[in-house]
């Protein structure tokens, strides 16, 4: 069976990677792809594989415009971490999801409904519907933290959080009034749970509200250099990738 991956976190893909070679060393994998565009263009120069797994959100853009500007005739397995009433609305149209982190029985069990489809030469997806439906459907973002504190528990909300940042592999709040809080959820975790209008994920170690943006320089290389109103001895830079991405949503 040959698989193309889309997924733009390294780390998630190599897991997918590993689960896959663990299922069957005869898998092959024909590509990994991190973004819409690049998605796009491999779809249409390559030979369409036997299945897909897509994450949705990916750098630039939900991965549905793929849909729009390539003919993805291939079985389609969608990766990601919506809640599960987004789940349930695919699961209606036989379109397999599944929730990260991904689980090797839930994988397998995907991929042989995905390669008994493909043989069956049966449609896989109703595409206008499972966009409607996505697109329809208002994501629900978190509102705010409840966190273990002394002899009880606090809660912070989310519109007080200037920036969240990991350090050692812990990952942090840091509040408008420059408290810090630990957080029990991993950075890919609260990119899903937070309102992306509001928080940009401006590199692997930074989640930065838009408020707290105190200004932004040219770097090097087509980087850009954020420094936060909470504290300008922090500069956080951004990748050329991810560059525009950080001026559109500045800039709306």
């Amino acid at each position: 069976m040959k698989i193309l991956i889309i997924e733009d976190e390294k780390h998630n893909a190599s897991r997918l990677q590993r689960m896959l070679t663990d299922i069957s060393p005869k898998f092959e994998i024909v590509g990994i792809l991190e973004t819409v565009k690049e998605s796009i263009n491999w779809l249409k120069k390559e030979a369409a594989p036997d299945v897909i797994l897509m994450d949705i959100r990916l750098s630039d853009g939900l991965s549905f415009d793929i849909f729009e500007k390539a003919d993805v005739v291939s079985p389609v397995i969608f990766t990601t971490s919506y809640d599960e009433y987004a789940v349930r609305a695919f699961k209606v149209n036989s379109l397999d999801y599944l929730l990260k982190p991904i689980e090797k029985e839930e994988l397998e069990a995907a991929l042989k409904k995905a390669d008994l489809e493909r043989k069956k030469n049966a449609p896989t997806l109703e595409l206008e519907q499972l966009l409607h439906l996505f697109r329809e459907k208002t994501p629900v973002f978190r509102k705010r933290f409840l966190l273990p504190g002394y002899n009880g528990y606090k809660i912070i909300s989310v519109s007080d959080i200037a920036y969240i940042f990991t350090e050692q592999k812990i990952t942090y709040i840091f509040t408008r009034e420059r408290n810090i809080e630990m957080l029990g959820q991993t950075m890919d975790e609260l990119e899903d749970e937070l309102d992306p209008d509001m928080f940009f994920r401006a590199n692997r170690q930074f989640i930065i509200h838009i408020d707290s943006v105190g200004s932004i320089q040219n770097d090097m290389n087509g980087k850009l250099k954020i420094s936060l109103k909470q504290d300008r001895s922090i500069e956080i830079l951004v990748s050329r990738e991810k560059a525009p991405l950080l001026k559109k949503w500045l800039d709306k």
